[in-house]
């Protein structure tokens, strides 16, 4: 057993990459190891919270479960209490108690390769309320400042023949178009993970299935179902990012769905870590990078 900042932990691990996650609160994975190095990967901000009609929401770091459209009322519903654990070599299932003020129940299951840097994050939301509920899965990863996320853009036009959009880019209402940490291309977004500056978040819908956060030549990739034809939140965005003064944000999203009683929604995310040898945030470096590592949009 672990600790983080007084929650008991435990951990899922193979040569390679450690995972480990809260007992005491979640379903939350908040630390995660690549050999050779002692730093975790995920962003630790267990002084924030967010104060709500049913109690304070805790941020935690790490990596969550919410369902969106965000909504002060549903979203923000403190996970402060122990979850079911099932575990065995290479899984492990993290269950929430059910949401009283909303009738979700939210589980994420990780399943770890056992000889690579890969992991399998399910996530599911079940639907035990009365009625039925349209809502998104919403898989939100946090990681510590100091590196730069990458977004890959529509670059074909063979859908629309050019008579059509094929980009959408959503801003939020404290979000800038100056912003200096974030640039934009044709083929990629990224965004400098830097502090001291005004919140910032953007959303878009990602048709490559991928974005990716490198920092101290580690890069994480976060793989997901590529955009469908469904309905997506907040103007069409599978994919979202939030920056603030002590973490940035990668979030994919599946479609919303009418979710039935007793019915669930599932959303998958596969996680991989590659060592990247003399790492830049400069945008042509990124651009040379993903081409480089073909894996990285596989």
């Amino acid at each position: 057993m672990g600790d983080f900042y007084g929650l008991r932990t435990d951990t899922i691990s193979n040569n390679i990459v450690s995972i480990e996650y809260l007992l005491d609160a979640g379903p939350r994975i908040v630390r995660l190891y690549y050999k050779g190095t002692n730093e975790n990967l995920l962003a630790e901000v267990p002084e924030r919270y967010h104060e709500t009609v049913f109690g304070k929401y805790y941020f935690r770091g790490g990596h969550r479960l919410w369902h969106a459209p965000e909504d002060i009322l549903r979203t923000y519903i403190p996970d402060n209490d122990p979850i079911t654990i099932t575990k065995d070599s290479e899984n492990v299932i993290l269950t929430q108690p059910v949401e009283l003020a909303t009738g979700i129940h939210k589980t994420i299951q990780v399943n770890l390769s056992p000889n690579a840097a890969k992991v399998t994050v399910h996530h599911t939301l079940k639907n035990v309320g009365l009625w039925p509920v349209k809502l998104s899965a919403w898989a939100l990863t946090q990681f510590p400042l100091g590196g730069v996320a990458i977004f890959p853009q529509n670059t074909s036009t063979l859908d629309t023949a050019g008579l059509l959009p094929n980009r959408n880019l959503s801003l939020w209402s404290y979000a800038s178009v100056n912003d200096p940490r974030l640039s934009m291309a044709d083929d990629f977004i990224t965004i400098k993970a830097l502090p001291s500056l005004p919140p910032l978040k953007i959303g878009y819908a990602n048709g490559a299935g991928w974005i990716a956060y490198i920092r101290n030549s580690l890069l994480f990739i976060k793989r997901f179902p590529p955009l469908s034809n469904q309905s997506y939140p907040d103007l069409g965005c599978n994919v979202e990012s939030y920056i603030g003064d002590s973490f940035i944000e990668l979030e994919s999203l599946s479609p919303l769905t009418l979710v039935d009683p007793g019915q669930s929604l599932h959303h998958i995310e596969t996680w991989e870590i590659l060592h990247i040898a003399n790492p830049s945030d400069n945008l042509d470096d990124v651009r040379q990078l993903v081409n480089e590592h073909s894996s990285l949009s596989a």
